[in-house]
Order: C-alpha cells, then sequence, then structure tokens
C-alpha cells in the first residue's frame, strides 16, 4: 500500500501521472480482446476428464496468440507516444519527462504479454488461483519497502517508476515459475484441433466486446479527468479509488477460486446442483461486501485525511467516500454471477451490454465533468460510473446468465437475495458510521479507534446473522481435504 510518506516525496502530480499512463495502457491492452478468459474457460472441460493433452494443445495455442499481443501493445503504444504530451491539462511536474516516464510503463505491459502472462489460466483453471494470491501479496510488502527506501534516500522518481516496473515483471515471472512446478506435465505443446480453435475464435469475438467496454469504464475515468482537471485531480481520485481497489482484493480472495469450481461442477454434476451451490457461496460473498462496504463508509474520510495530512486538494467533500462506496457494494455484489458467466462461457447473451455501458459512461463523464461546478466535477464522474452500473450492467448481465443457462424461474430468487443483502449493506452502514462517529478522537489514534468501535460492532452483527452459513462452509471445506 503507497504509505503517505510516499505521497509527500513523489508529490500528487507525479502520483497522478502513474495513474493517467496506467488508464492509457489499459486502452491499449484491447488489443487482449478477453482471450484469456476465453482459453481458461474452454480448459475447464478437458482437465474435468483428464485430457492433458490437450490442456497442452490450448496453453501452445495461448501461448502463441499472446506474443502476437504483446507485439501489438508495443506497437500501439509507440505510436501514441508523440500525443501523450496532448493528455495532460496544465503544468507537468518539473524535471519530468513525460515521454520517458510513459515508455517505461509501455515496455514493462508489452513484455508481461511477450513472456509471461500465458502461464496464469492454468493456476486459475486447476483451482490453485491461492498461488498468484500468495506470491502477489508477499512481493507486494517488499515492493513497497523497496520504493519507500529509494524514495526516501534518492527522492527520484524515476527510480520510483523503474522498481515499481521491475516488481511487476518480478510478479509475473515468479507465477510463471509457480505454475511449472505445480503442473510440470502442462507445457505448451501440439496444435490445437481446427474446431476447437475456431470455437475459441467464436468465443472471443463475443469476449471482445465485454473486454471494449471493461476497458471504456476502468480506464477512462482518469483520462477524462485529467483531460478537464489536471493531474491533481487525478492523484486525489486514485487515493479515494485505491481505497476501493484494496478492499476489493480482499473480496477478490473469496470468490476468486471459485470459477473454476463452478467449471467443474457444470461439467460433472450438472447445472441444478451449479445453481444450489452457486445461491450458497453468493450469500457468503454479498456478506463479506456488506461488512466491508460498511467499515469503508465508516472509516473513508478519517482515513483519507490521515494519509493526506488533510492536504486540502486531496481531502474531498462526504459525496465523495459515499459515493466510491457505493460503486464498490453495486460492482462487487455482481462479481459471483460473473465468475459463474465466465466458468459457463455465457458471453453471447450480453456481448453488447459492455459496451452500451462502456460508451454511455464515457459520454456521461465527460458531460458532467464538464457541466458540473468545480467542486462537484470529480463526483459526476463517479456518479456516471456507478449509474451504469446499476442501471445497464447488472440487469442485464442477469438475464443472460438465467435466462439460457438456469431459467428465468430461478432469476426471482437471486433478485431477492440481492434485495435482501442490499437492506443489510444499508443497516451495516448505519451502524458502523454511527459507531465510527461517536468516537471524538482524530489523527491515526482517532481512526485506529474508530475502526475499533466499527468493526467489532458491525462484525459481530455479520457473525451473529451468518453463524449458520459460516459453520456449512467450514464443513465443506473439511470434506474437501
Amino acid at each position: 500500500m503507497k504509505s503517505r510518506r510516499t505521497l509527500d516525496i513523489v508529490g500528487a502530480g507525479n502520483l497522478g501521472l502513474n495513474g493517467l499512463f496506467a488508464s492509457l495502457l489499459g486502452v491499449l491492452s484491447l488489443a487482449e480482446l478477453g482471450f484469456s478468459r476465453a482459453v481458461e474457460s474452454s480448459m475447464y472441460k478437458p482437465i474435468a476428464e483428464d485430457d492433458e493433452d490437450l490442456v497442452c494443445a490450448y496453453l501452445a495455442f495461448y501461448r502463441t496468440v499472446y506474443r502476437r499481443i504483446g507485439a501489438a501493445v508495443f506497437l500501439g503504444g509507440l505510436a501514441l507516444l508523440p500525443f501523450v504530451g496532448r493528455l495532460v491539462h496544465g503544468d507537468v511536474p518539473p524535471g519530468i519527462d513525460l515521454r520517458l516516464v510513459y515508455f517505461i510503463h509501455l515496455a514493462s505491459a508489452a513484455l508481461g504479454y511477450l513472456v509471461f502472462a500465458y502461464r496464469g489460466p492454468v493456476l486459475s483453471a486447476h483451482h490453485r488461483s491461492d498461488v498468484a494470491l500468495h506470491v502477489r501479496t508477499a512481493l507486494a510488502l517488499v515492493q513497497y519497502a523497496v520504493v519507500f527506501a529509494i524514495l526516501y534516500f534518492t527522492r527520484s522518481y524515476y527510480l520510483y517508476v523503474l522498481a515499481t516496473v521491475a516488481f511487476t515483471a518480478a510478479t509475473n515471472l515468479c507465477i510463471m515459475l509457480a505454475a511449472r512446478r505445480l503442473f510440470p506435465r502442462i507445457a505448451p505443446r501440439g496444435r490445437l484441433p481446427e474446431a476447437l480453435r475456431r470455437k475459441v475464435v467464436a468465443d472471443v469475438k463475443a469476449v471482445c466486446l465485454h473486454r471494449f467496454g471493461g476497458i471504456v469504464s476502468a480506464s477512462t475515468d482518469n483520462l477524462v479527468l485529467s483531460s478537464a482537471l489536471g493531474l491533481v485531480a487525478v492523484a486525489a481520485y486514485g487515493n479515494y479509488f485505491y481505497v476501493v481497489t484494496s478492499v476489493v482484493a480482499f473480496v477478490y480472495a473469496i470468490h476468486s477460486s471459485m470459477t473454476a469450481g463452478f467449471g467443474n461442477k457444470i461439467h460433472v454434476e450438472g447445472r441444478a446442483a451449479t445453481l444450489g451451490s452457486f445461491l450458497r457461496a453468493n450469500r457468503l460473498v454479498l456478506a463479506a461486501v456488506a461488512w466491508c462496504a460498511a467499515m469503508m463508509l465508516a472509516l473513508y474520510q478519517p482515513f483519507v485525511r490521515v494519509w493526506t495530512r488533510d492536504d486540502p486538494a486531496l481531502v474531498r467533500h462526504a459525496a465523495t467516500p459515499l459515493l466510491m462506496t457505493l460503486y464498490f457494494y453495486a460492482d462487487q455484489s455482481r462479481q459471483l454471477l460473473l465468475s459463474l458467466k465466465g466458468a459457463a462461457a455465457l458471453w453471447r447473451g450480453d456481448r453488447w451490454k459492455p459496451l452500451v455501458s462502456g460508451l454511455a459512461n464515457l459520454s456521461l463523464s465527460v458531460a458532467l465533468a464538464l457541466l458540473l461546478p468545480e467542486p462537484w466535477k470529480l463526483d459526476g464522474v463517479i456518479g456516471a460510473t456507478l449509474l451504469c452500473v446499476v442501471a445497464i450492467e447488472i440487469p442485464w448481465e442477469a438475464r443472460a446468465v438465467f435466462g439460457p443457462f438456469f431459467g428465468k424461474g430461478a432469476a426471482p430468487g437471486y433478485w431477492r437475495q440481492q434485495a435482501h443483502f442490499a437492506l443489510l449493506a444499508v443497516g451495516l452502514s448505519a451502524l458502523a458510521w454511527g459507531c465510527a462517529r461517536l468516537v471524538p478522537l482524530s489523527g491515526f489514534a482517532g481512526l485506529l479507534a474508530k475502526a475499533a468501535a466499527a468493526g467489532a460492532l458491525s462484525g459481530a452483527a455479520v457473525l451473529a446473522l451468518f453463524r449458520s452459513d459460516l459453520a456449512a462452509a467450514r464443513g465443506a471445506g473439511r470434506t474437501q481435504r
């Protein structure tokens, strides 16, 4: 996690550059077209049937395509190099060569595709997403210590960027080596039959629309803010959004490993058993998401104030953390359904959804950034994303799964579950926020005291309400072991 000291040393403008280039390269990663998701879902059936040769053929095909993607990302990035300066509104931090920093980020992104990325799905398809998570967590802890030391002793933004890129490459390399060690017999060899190649390509045609819309939604907020308000606004947005991504990592650890399990269950036990497992798992995921949202609302603003030392350029009014918390809950409440959809390769039913939502988000974000008063422009961009998720993406996704796969008769049960947990999230949030407000302390000590008070009461409420679910989950885990 970025420390407050890192923010002090690097400065808001330089941190804004990181967010800007990450978003720009996210747009370039459209070249990937969601190919990894299509190949990973294709592996579930041969893995369930223990067809090792076919899994290896998929991996060989995957490696070839990813090398082409890496070349496309690098060449596309070079083509954008002359125009990088036009994406920044206002002054650039002194002593910074925009093109050089952008090129470093670009080389890192392309290297990942060319060398490392094709091995990742081997772990997730074999129910071992935990390995990649452990690698990322361990190296992230080392990275933050090294980056802090670099900044503290050298105050060099270039070394900071190079160290960040180096640790990204090291993380990808370690994941690749872990996949080789755990599954030494799975290696890229053989040729995928033509019929299966055509099926993968057909799936990619549907997945690419999902990828396009997702990248537009995820990557354009920083670009809009940079163009309309400048790098300090991007840094402020990055501070608030970084809290979301940090908490998402916790929720992701809960549901990420379930995708391969759904893929296996679909091919071994059938759809009825899969529906029951999905609804039971969704209860636990929604309970975790509701508690996380409650803690975020209670601690968001106190945390940002401590982190930024109450810098008025980086601390927003109360609407910003509220909108970010609402976005977090709305986005995470549908993630298990998306995991199931990916496991079942149900991409065609809502293939136009990401495109419609992404373009609507971009248009609404630009309009609100231009029309709203200065203090509310950032909130307008966040609100546009939230509105598109709730009004367009969530209903469309549910219809794509429950219509063709489970049948429309199963949908009401899912919507009732979603509604119940939305009300639970409101109640937990009110409880946690009220507890935090009763703590009169400020600063770091106040933050800890607020977290203890809000976490104790809201956590006790969750444990009391879902005691039987947790006991059943523990029993299922012991049975599987």
